[in-house]
């Protein structure tokens, strides 16, 4: 199962006289993504290293850390936790100790793995989009049971012969749910999977 955050967390630790922050965030795209580690990043703080991963979509930056030791430890720990659709930013402050290669990539991906474990979480649903025409009789029934499948209807248009309903319904749901409308509309629902 995949998960992502419901709202905004952060845990804070400190690591051999160095502090870290972490802040996590569901996000649904780069530019949330984006937006969110502007907003949180401290310009006083020695580091401020990121990763997101949405999807297939991912990134992570070091800030000047040594490579791979602050922003891909981060991606992992969010990988490891099973988490999408979710950006985290940890921000350093150096306290005079260094920690070298091993202990950079333990504080931020343990800092990042922390944040993340303790945030508020929901399992991701695949949502299929849908696009579904029925006669105005017809549409009492069909929005009864697509309320039951866990529907959430975006759009209605209404013409002279009917209702176009575009809607997204959890995706192992669509094939029971077009069954159901056809046998509603006997047959005559124009059924179509947008995505």
């Amino acid at each position: 199962m995949t998960y992502t955050l419901t709202a905004a967390c952060s845990h804070q630790e400190d690591i051999k006289k160095s502090r870290f922050a972490a802040h996590a965030a569901p996000v649904a795209s780069v530019d949330e993504a984006m937006h969110f580690f502007a907003a949180h990043s401290d310009p006083e703080a020695t580091h401020n290293c990121w990763a997101y991963r949405i999807g297939q979509e991912y990134r992570f930056n070091d800030d000047g850390e040594p490579g791979g030791t602050a922003g891909r430890p981060i991606l992992q720990a969010i990988e490891g936790q099973d988490m999408d659709r979710v950006a985290v930013l940890v921000v350093r402050w150096f306290g005079g100790v260094k920690l070298g290669a091993g202990g950079l990539v333990r504080a931020y991906g343990g800092c990042a793995a922390n944040c993340l474990r303790n945030g508020p979480r929901t399992e991701v649903v695949d949502l299929a989009t849908i696009s579904c025409h029925c006669g105005f009789a017809e549409l009492p029934l069909l929005k009864s049971r697509l309320a039951q499948a866990g529907a959430s209807i975006q759009q209605e248009d209404f013409t002279q012969d009917g209702v176009t309903l575009r809607f997204t319904v959890p995706r192992v749901a669509v094939a029971e749910l077009e069954s159901t409308a056809a046998n509603i509309t006997r047959g005559r629902a124009a059924w179509e999977v947008l995505r």
